[in-house]
């Protein structure tokens, strides 16, 4: 049973009498298991004695995508297909935006269920499905462990302001989610699906940006997301409230590029970590759910999430006050994206990401911050954080990518004693980095991966 306030109906249609299937339209919950619109698909076709079909709309426009996210993604799609086939579901991949796929197969639907995305994208997708589907569409909210409208009614100021909304819906929605069989399989379904079986040759259908190339150092798939989560639990997490800053330390979980592709379900990871007794437990789960959900809550209320816009009024303030302030050094995005800097941590931090598709948290923040000291004005400061963020990183191009860049600009943050250039938002410099940890031996570390090719 899917807790209430999961879904929502975004048309007002009734179920159709002649439907030929349920319709589960997947897109940003890529995943067979722990997925509560496929559980609400597959609750509503037993209701009806009909089964579930799902369909994913596999576009080449998604903003700033290229051939590192895509084949990722496609990693974990091929396994989706076979964990869905494997539960008698048919899985259908249209080679066509995402709202024309959901459109068409929802003509022979009674019913048609999706899940939740925060993007302007996203929503744009399914408004136009909405407008054009003529039998009721659900959207059911499954990447995020208590539902954003349901966490609170406003854009937050901060952590603090949200930690308490989302505490006091703990109860309702951080519960195991049961796992249901199809009565009626769709495993014959006739239906012509774009091949992903040979992933490079799918690609090389894609009118898509080639330039950034594949990593091997993540997989997709919800297989390997649950290696890692296995890994992390036993021999990371009770160290990583200790030496999550440290990126020597080894101590976090790698899983953000997989809860951004919908991979693995935030609440199938937290449900795993509170069966521990692990002192590193409860700051885990801040990250996890306060901090996580606070970045859905701020591109959701701001419809300014990825400009300088979305700031608040104080930082935008002390930022333009300082605008003119001289920069000792300024860098072009061509030589910021080469690494071309007199500093060798912000450098390895750049090739760390250009290299492995994940640059480690605390060093993101002393990135985006030096980028602010480099440029111009901050606007542009802004944009580039955005460009190579979302460019070069697995996990950008989401809420939380989008939270990070402008926590570094002052989101999220509280104003700080002022300074040239940075005003009154939080400052970081090297000799910080060197008081948390061997900045040198992570330099040495990124340089040694650049030797190897990675």
């Amino acid at each position: 049973m899917i807790e209430p306030g999961r879904k929502q109906q975004l048309n007002n249609f009734s179920a159709r009498g002649k439907g030929k299937y349920i319709l589960y339209w997947m897109q940003a919950a890529q995943r067979a298991d722990y997925n509560h619109a496929l559980e609400y698909a597959v609750e509503k076709a037993n209701e009806y004695n009909l089964p579930v079909i799902c369909v994913f709309g596999l576009t080449d426009k998604f903003p700033d995508a290229n051939l590192r996210h895509y084949y990722f993604m496609l990693e974990g799609l091929r396994q989706v297909k076979t964990n869905l086939e494997e539960r008698g579901i048919k899985f259908v991949i249209c080679r066509t935006e995402p709202d024309l796929a959901a459109i068409k197969f929802a003509k022979d639907a009674a019913l048609a269920v999706t899940d939740d995305g925060y993007l302007r994208i996203q929503r744009k997708w399914r408004n136009l499905a909405a407008a054009k589907i003529d039998c009721p569409l659900y959207e059911v909210t499954t990447n995020l462990i208590v539902p954003v409208k349901e966490a609170s009614i406003k854009e937050e100021f901060s952590a603090g302001t949200l930690r308490p909304r989302i505490n006091s819906k703990l109860g309702i929605y951080l519960r195991k989610l049961n796992q249901l069989t199809p009565k009626i399989k769709s495993n014959h379904f006739d239906s012509e699906s774009f091949d992903i079986s040979d992933i490079k040759k799918a690609l090389s259908k894609l009118k898509i940006d080639k330039t950034v190339k594949p990593v091997n150092t993540f997989t997709g798939g919800i297989g390997y997301a649950r290696k890692l989560l296995r890994d992390f639990i036993e021999n990371k997490l009770d160290n990583f409230a200790d030496k999550r800053n440290d990126p020597n330390s080894g101590c976090i979980s790698n899983i953000s590029p997989y809860l951004h592709f919908g991979q693995i379900s935030p609440l199938h990871i937290a449900l795993e970590v509170m069966k521990t007794d692990s002192k590193g437990k409860a700051s885990f789960l801040e990250e996890l759910i306060v901090r996580r959900e606070l970045s859905h809550n701020f591109v959701w209320f701001n419809s300014n999430y990825d400009s300088f816009e979305s700031l608040p009024p104080w930082a935008k303030r002390t930022l333009n006050f300082h605008k003119k302030d001289k920069r000792e050094n300024i860098y072009s995005l061509e030589e910021l994206e080469a690494a071309k800097t007199y500093d060798k941590y912000w450098n390895a931090a750049q090739m760390e990401m250009v290299l492995t598709g994940k640059m480690h948290g605390y060093m993101r923040m002393y990135w985006g911050k030096k980028i602010i000291e480099w440029s111009k004005i901050p606007q542009q400061a802004f944009k580039s954080t955005l460009y190579l963020n979302n460019k070069y990183e697995l996990d950008g191009r989401d809420p939380n990518g989008f939270t990070g860049a402008a926590w570094c600009f002052g989101k999220h943050d509280r104003a700080w004693q002022e300074r040239p250039i940075f005003g009154k938002i939080r400052y970081m410099n090297s000799a910080g980095l060197k008081r948390k940890f061997d900045a040198d031996a992570y330099a040495a570390k990124i340089k040694t991966l650049q030797g190897k090719g990675i």
